[in-house]
């Protein structure tokens, strides 16, 4: 038994009554995950047999939100649960009538000239990260434009002085001027920031309108209906109550309020039969209440003593990237080399969205790797490579999509051959008494109506091989002949059969067979047919069309995830996020260098705080400043920019304490002063 093993302080926790709320607190390291694992033990031989138990293997938010979503269902309210690449793009679609002035902006009694809307895609983006921060924090959009107008009357009825001595100081001097405003330009800019908060408010009941018409929700909303459900109807708790007597959540410092409060909900408000882990020092998800979190657990028990030992840390400052990453790869080379466990190996990243050069590096090496994280596997170039082979299925007249199947390594067509493919057969022939198009207006271009489509019908019907190369028309005539196969194939045949039968034969295999090249090209394939599968599975009647259309939007999107995986023939390349939780023997935190780890201070186009309203960042209509004097006063009241660097720097001291025999810390390039973001590299040497 786990139990055996344990010191004093871990006995306590586990042997702690189950009718009240237990805390377990310490650093990484000390036993947090072993000893929660133990109480569940234990709980189940007291005969508790179903525990809803979140954060131990898996995605401590994401089961909270399965929870929501079964709350909702026993309320007799179906929910289908959505990510944030698919609820993005319904926000999107609730904003198109407010961004094209087609909603009754009039009746709203909204100004047009509103903060950011001069830029529609920032204002969105924007506008969708303060909607996730809003419901993660159990706020309506009633609520929100309650909060804001308040705090506009507030803020603007009483201004603070804005010629103190350190608030000048303290701002940059490009945005100095914003600090000089008459009451007259206060009164402006509070009527703009009202707008904004009346067009935010109006969105923001459209995005949820449109959600319950979908009958669909991302996690976080789904919370929040959970908890309104709760509130509307009494015996829904008892009934879950029934059902998960006790619940364990590991990595607690995390939870945000509506994750507090749903517990809440259930369990009660001191959340009796509760047990929650954490370290206070590694909170690292924006949004997170720790203070919240733990302020009703009844028992708190703190645990010091530590077993994972601190390894010796290398440092290095190479020239550029590539060498970076090249001497990264030595150095998993040599472990791998001494007896190591592929497995046991991580490379962390703050992101890994662009971590093409640190996994090359290994590949070269013949080192297999996984990437997990905020990695986005529609958009990795072998992803794109077999979506392109299913577009030429679906629709080849999409030339992106056809020119990247004969550019590829597949086919191989030249430039030259490309340029022929392109242009008109040389022997076309022109029918007789064909009507004369009309002419275009004076000062227009003609266009030729056969242009959009002129490649595909060249590559499709073999207008122009005679003018091709010996070689590229037996490659052009080849592909003709499969895309045939798999025409026939797409009629009879499921997704996934489809699928594999044209990436069988239409791309060339990268690496020789058996090498972590080949191995990485399969894992990439099979991630994506994994996605287009789940797609498929939560659309019922989805056409190729369709799934393809899904995969475009999200090789776009910045908000694509990948979660960890357990196989232990792998290198581990993932970021800090998707790390949480887990150790290794040896780890490699690569890229530290101001702009990517920490990743630069870059605040929205308008902020929101429940005492002081929206805070606009960009001044519109007839300002004379780039920024308003409000947001000015705000970085500067809440030190904005040192709050964001010191949890950038709680993840650095997270990635750190992920290893255990050895910790190897690396950026590229010259040390900065440290004057836009701070040096981490320096400070830790």
């Amino acid at each position: 038994m786990i139990a055996a093993s344990l010191d004093p302080a871990q006995h306590q926790a586990v042997e702690a009554p189950f009718d009240r709320a237990l805390a377990i607190l310490g650093a990484a390291g000390c036993g947090k995950t072993t000893t929660l694992l133990a109480r569940i033990e234990r709980a189940r031989s007291f005969g508790y047999r179903t525990p809803l138990v979140a954060g131990i293997h898996q995605s401590a938010p994401s089961r909270l939100h399965e929870f929501a979503v079964e709350i909702l269902r026993e309320n007799a309210a179906e929910l289908r649960l959505i990510d944030d690449v698919e609820a993005k793009a319904l926000f999107a679609e609730a904003a198109a009538p407010l961004l094209a002035m087609e909603g009754d902006l009039i009746a709203l009694q909204i100004d047009p000239e509103v903060p950011g809307l001069r830029s529609p895609e920032r204002f969105l983006e924007s506008a969708f990260r303060l909607q996730r921060r809003l419901s993660e924090a159990l706020i309506s959009a009633d609520g929100f434009l309650e909060r804001a107008l308040a705090g506009a009357t507030e803020f603007y009825a009483k201004p603070p002085n804005f010629a103190q001595p350190d608030l000048i100081a303290s701002t940059k001097s490009e945005h100095r001027s914003s600090l000089a405003v008459s009451p007259e330009e206060l009164a402006r800019q509070y009527r703009r920031e009202v707008d904004l908060a009346k067009l935010l408010a109006q969105l923001y009941r459209a995005y949820a309108a449109l959600l319950r018409e979908r009958r669909c929700a991302p996690g976080r909303d789904a919370v929040s209906a959970a908890v309104d459900a709760l509130r509307d109807t009494a015996p829904l708790s008892a009934r879950m109550v029934e059902r998960y007597a006790v619940a364990f959540l590991d990595d607690a410092q995390d939870l945000t309020v509506g994750e507090i409060t749903l517990l809440q909900r259930v369990f009660g408000e001191t959340l009796p039969g509760v047990t929650l882990a954490g370290d206070l020092s590694a909170e690292m998800r924006a949004g997170a209440r720790r203070d919240r979190v733990f302020a009703s657990a009844g028992t708190r028990i703190e645990l010091s003593r530590s077993y994972r030992a601190r390894p010796p840390i290398e440092t290095a400052l190479p020239a550029t990237q590539q060498e970076e990453a090249r001497a990264i790869a030595a150095y998993v080379a040599a472990l791998l080399r001494d007896g190591a466990e592929p497995a046991r190996i991580a490379v962390l990243l703050r992101s890994v969205a662009a971590a093409t050069a640190y996994e090359e590096a290994l590949l070269d090496r013949d080192i297999f790797v996984r990437i997990a994280g905020d990695y986005n596997v529609f958009a990795d170039r072998r992803a794109l490579d077999a979506l392109a082979l299913l577009w030429n299925v679906h629709d080849p007249s999409r030339h992106e999509w056809l020119l990247r199947t004969l550019e590829g390594a597949a086919l191989a067509l030249s430039d030259a051959s490309l340029a022929v493919l392109c242009g008109e057969p040389s022997d076309r022939q022109t029918v007789l008494f064909e009507e004369e198009p009309p002419r275009p207006p004076s000062g227009e271009r003609k266009r030729d109506p056969e242009r959009a489509v002129r490649l595909s019908q060249n590559v499709l019907s073999g207008a122009c091989d005679a003018s091709l190369s010996e070689i590229a028309r037996e490659r052009v005539n080849a592909f003709r002949e499969s895309r045939e196969r798999w025409l026939e194939a797409e009629r009879v045949s499921p997704f996934e059969d489809l699928a594999r039968l044209v990436w069988r034969e239409g791309l060339a295999r990268e690496g020789s067979l058996g090498s972590a090249r080949a191995r990485a090209q399969q894992h990439v394939l099979h991630l994506l047919l994994e996605r287009m599968q789940a797609y498929l599975e939560s659309h019922a009647g989805a056409s190729l069309g369709d799934v393809l259309a899904d995969a475009e939007l999200r090789a776009q999107s910045s908000l694509e995830v990948c979660e960890p995986n357990d196989g232990r023939d792998a290198v581990h390349l993932t970021s800090v996020d998707a790390a949480r939780g887990l150790s290794f023997d040896h780890v490699a935190v690569a890229n530290v260098r101001p702009g990517a780890f920490p990743c630069w201070y870059a605040p929205d186009a308008f902020l929101f705080s429940p005492s002081l309203g929206m805070i606009p960042k960009d001044n519109v209509g007839d300002a004379t400043t780039a920024r308003t004097a409000k947001f000015t006063y705000y970085v500067y009241r809440v030190k904005a920019r040192d709050a964001y660097n010191a949890r950038e720097r709680r993840i650095f001291s997270y990635a750190l304490s992920r290893a255990t025999r050895s910790l190897h810390v690396s950026a590229w390039g010259r040390a900065t002063r440290a004057l836009s973001a701070p040096e981490f590299l320096e400070e830790l040497r």
